[in-house]
């Protein structure tokens, strides 16, 4: 049989797998198993054992349960609420200053936890039915969290960026600092969008009144400093970390110990806090192990076929592609995609094809790293059926309809679309940072 006909056979048979209800890595592990023991018989099954002793083996996956539990500690300990009171009270004078400050809350939720759920969460939950009290428009706030918690799996220490360097064997760090630029400057982006349009029309939203402006400068101080804890462990963590001090494993374990360090200290450790922050903790990095194994198992099984040479002569040799229209394609893909996946999904479903396709045409595996990950972000966010759009409808209070939901979206789509060309135009806003840290 032809390469290119049985990687079709193992992607549409993952794909039926998946239209079944069956879980990721099952789906994609069983496809690779099957499809290693009928190519190579008996001898076929050390291809999958052989992946997962690489994953036992690979010490920067240590970081994974580390950066999980210090987001939790940190959630579910509150100190997400100082974060917003802080903001609240430094930004309430400003047109739209409310929506720019829970920007600013979500970049600093995503340096805590990693991934868009979180910050979805905290985002609902504690800053969107405040922005609806002071008459923000129900529009634009919406689409502001959702924009803002899709910002968790760009900047570091972002998870969907850990699977994606065990995936491609590339750099944790440099990964994680690859992400830094695009996501503040897509974060800027945001700011200046929502400042920008509530000067034109006021009324969506307004700035905080005067008897509520008026705030002490040593109140404005103390909730500065109770702001910036979640900023220090942060700092505390990653500095060592890129002045080479540290390893990556190192660094997290500080940042962990760091943020249970501050809830203690608060007074806000609770056994109840403790217990679910472990378990959160101990679910989603099974989840994460179970599916890269998975992924692993997959590719292993693809990289033997030599079916990413078939596919490129395909695209190169037959359709006459240039390399970047395949980029193209790419990222349009994961657009669809991103319909009815979620970002890890996507990853471990194509990954086995598009990273060794990304190398074998010349680009950079640490940007095309960050061009997955904005094209996700902006899958997450696509109508009809993208991730966060359910999610929201999910946490967002009666009055917001789900037509509200669609149209918040358009206008941070288009933003998004524009950081993504960005960073496709110039590949320096992703790559300076980790070439000046690690002097490549």
């Amino acid at each position: 049989m032809p390469y290119e006909m049985i990687a079709i056979v193992m992607f549409g048979s993952m794909m039926l797998m998946l239209l079944t209800g069956q879980r990721v890595f099952g789906a994609i592990g069983f496809v690779g198993a099957l499809a290693g023991v009928l190519l190579w018989g008996t001898g076929g099954v050390d291809i999958p054992f052989s992946s997962a002793m690489k994953l036992m083996k690979w010490y920067p996956l240590l970081t994974l349960p580390m950066f999980i539990f210090m987001g939790y500690v940190l959630s579910e300990s509150r100190i997400a609420d100082d974060l917003y009171k802080m903001f609240h009270v430094w930004m309430g004078p400003v047109k739209g200053g409310l929506a720019i400050g829970t920007i600013g809350l979500m970049v600093l939720i995503s340096a805590m936890n990693g991934l868009s759920v979180a910050g979805m969460a905290i985002g609902a939950t504690i800053a969107l039915p405040e922005l609806l009290r002071r008459g923000y428009d129900k529009i634009m706030v919406t689409g502001v969290i959702q924009a803002g918690s899709s910002l968790g799996i760009l900047v570091p220490p972002s998870v969907v960026l850990v699977l994606y360097a065990m995936i491609a064997r590339q750099p944790v760090g440099q990964l994680w600092l690859a992400g830094v630029l695009p996501g503040l400057m897509m974060a800027t982006l945001f700011i200046i969008y929502i400042y920008v349009r509530c000067r034109l029309q006021p009324s969506l939203g307004p700035a905080l009144p005067p008897e509520e402006r008026d705030v002490s400068l040593t109140e404005k101080l103390r909730l500065l400093r109770a702001g910036l804890l979640p900023l220090m462990i942060f700092a505390v963590m990653m500095v060592p970390f890129v002045k080479g001090w540290t390893s990556l494993v190192e660094s997290s374990a500080i940042g962990a110990m760091a943020a249970l360090l501050a809830a203690i200290l608060k007074g806000r450790m609770t056994r109840k806090v403790f217990e679910v922050s472990v378990r959160q903790t101990l679910g989603i990095t099974c989840m994460f192990m179970w599916i890269i194994l998975a992924a692993l198992a997959f590719g292993a099984i693809f990289d033997g076929l030599g079916a990413v040479n078939a596919i490129e002569d395909l695209f190169t040799a037959r359709l006459g592609l240039s390399p970047w229209m395949i980029l193209i394609l790419m990222q349009l893909s994961f657009i669809v995609m991103g319909t009815f996946l979620d970002d890890t999904a996507m990853l471990v479903i194509v990954a086995p094809l598009y990273v060794p396709l990304v190398d074998a045409l010349g680009f950079n595996l640490i940007w095309y790293g960050v061009l997955y990950t904005i094209t996700t972000q902006i899958a997450y966010m696509t109508p009809p059926f993208g991730y966060n759009l359910f999610l929201m409808r999910a946490m967002a209070p009666p009055e917001i309809t789900l037509r509200d939901i669609y149209w918040s979206i358009i206008p941070f789509v288009l933003v998004m679309t524009v950081a993504l060309s960005l960073v496709m135009i110039f590949p320096q806003i992703a790559l300076w940072l980790p070439g000046y840290v690690y002097g490549n």
